[in-house]
């Protein structure tokens, strides 16, 4: 399926993209500006950015890394 028109994506290219980049690197956050980058591309009237994010999220690989998770929570009680 076509989740950016402008540009071409479908949700296929969105899901190799992060599966992609979690092979390449398990501790990388992945949004949607760095899945646009890896397919070469930019994104240009943001009008798919609801879809796309929501086919991202249906892939496991998305999941923040363990290890990163709570980080906000444990900066904020070094203050």
């Amino acid at each position: 399926m076509i989740v950016c028109s402008c540009q071409t994506i479908s949700d296929k290219d969105i899901h190799a993209a992060i599966n992609w980049m979690r092979a390449s690197d398990e501790s990388t956050i992945i949004t949607p500006g760095k899945i646009y980058h890896a397919l070469g591309k930019t994104p240009e009237c943001g009008g798919c950015m609801k879809l796309f994010v929501a086919s991202m999220r249906s892939n496991s690989n998305l999941e923040v890394p363990f290890e990163l998770r709570g980080l906000k929570a444990k900066q904020q009680n070094w203050r």
